[in-house]
């Protein structure tokens, strides 16, 4: 797959100048007739879902002129991604600022993205929040900031991560890895037959590539390689015992995904008794499968998300652990930074350390082990997906 960025043809580039001009117009009517009017029927919606647009009073920034943001998902079919939407619009309905949410038919839909981020360009946002769906949205997003706006990444990088100004995330990488920290110590030794419920294997990911090897590392595993997942050794020693990995099998983050892929990978080797899962439909689905097979009780599932929901799957005992995420605090700090930047505020900044804003994350589990920091899952649930 190319994963540079590509420019506009110039068709394209005239096209955007026409949006942009005929934006400039109606803008200008607007302020001389019916200004609510206008800014209320600037909503868009991908074939998946409706569209939502929100209103409010004063924006974060403290200035009284409204500020338009185009929030553009992966999908609405996840409740991870349902969660920002509806943190946004709160967030929307309390500042002035003119809220546009779109998102994909399905994880990997990059055409809805794409015609999202053209729509922003010809309403002239100031900003765009999107979890991106694949490297072919690089070249919208580019022609988006060629064209003034704000470009904040949400949840999954961009590759290169250039191509956002910025991204607010979880450290995925971590994620993983207090994942994988928990299984070896769980584990104590005994062998490990694992198996990595990925995300995709015909695309490169970046939240893809940083939690299947944050669980790597987290076990004592090398990844073998820093951009592609499967390149490890199928066998070796983790921290303090023998593994094997059994198989890599794409989910697309979905439960039937992740149904058939545990489906293949007990075909591949009856003796996994490890799971590791991109989120949690995919652990969800893993754990049916493992379920019809009769194998629940002798095989332990590893989560990524902490939804509220999740939360009580380690209680129950489905997921031995999870690790959590803030989606609702990643799209509300987005939409806040690209307030303030519209208004001549100062632009927000990485992390210490790191390459994006770091959200936070945290281990969930109900068993603890020498050496390995948890939450229960009562004191997640208190701000699980929140912001």
């Amino acid at each position: 797959m190319d994963n540079s960025p590509t420019s506009a043809t110039p068709a394209r580039a005239g096209r955007f100048a026409r949006r942009r001009a005929l934006a400039v117009t109606v803008a200008a009517l607007c302020a001389t007739a019916a200004l609510a009017a206008c800014s209320s029927s600037s909503s868009s919606s991908s074939s998946s879902a409706p569209a939502a647009g929100s209103t409010g009073g004063a924006s974060s920034s403290g200035s009284g002129q409204g500020v338009g943001v185009s929030l553009i998902l992966k999908t609405l079919t996840n409740p991870y991604f349902v969660t920002m939407k509806s943190d946004a619009e709160a967030a929307a309905a309390k500042g002035n600022i003119h809220l546009t949410v779109a998102a994909g038919s399905s994880d990997g839909d990059t055409q809805t993205q794409i015609t999202a981020i053209d729509n922003a360009i010809s309403r002239g946002d100031k900003g765009i929040l999107i979890t991106t769906n694949g490297d072919a949205v690089n070249a919208a997003l580019n022609q988006a900031k060629q064209a003034g706006l704000y470009v904040i990444a949400l949840d999954t990088a961009t590759n290169p991560a250039s191509v956002a100004d910025i991204t607010y995330a979880t450290d995925n990488t971590e994620a993983g890895r207090l994942d994988g920290q928990y299984a070896a110590a769980m584990l104590g030794g005994k062998p490990a037959v694992i198996a990595m419920l990925d995300l995709f294997n015909n695309q490169v990911v970046s939240v893809d590539i940083d939690r299947d090897h944050g669980f790597l590392q987290g076990m004592g595993i090398d990844p073998g390689s820093t951009t592609q997942n499967a390149k490890e050794a199928k066998t070796g020693s983790y921290k303090g015992g023998k593994y094997t990995i059994a198989c890599h099998q794409p989910t697309q983050g979905a439960i039937d995904g992740g149904r058939t892929a545990m489906e293949n990978c007990l075909s591949a080797n009856p003796n996994i008794n490890v799971v590791y899962a991109i989120n949690e439909p995919a652990a969800e689905g893993a754990y049916a499968a493992l379920k019809a097979a009769g194998k629940q009780n002798s095989v332990k599932v590893f989560a990524i998300d902490g939804s509220c929901a999740g939360l009580k799957l380690v209680t129950s005992g489905e997921f031995t652990a999870d690790a959590v995420q803030y989606p609702g605090k990643m799209a509300v700090l987005g939409m806040e930074a690209i307030a303030k930047v519209a208004h001549g505020g100062t632009k927000p900044s990485v992390s210490s350390g790191l390459s994006f804003f770091n959200t936070g994350t945290a281990l969930v589990a109900t068993q603890s082990f020498s050496g390995v920091t948890i939450e229960s899952p009562t004191q997640a649930s208190s701000g699980c997906w929140g912001s």
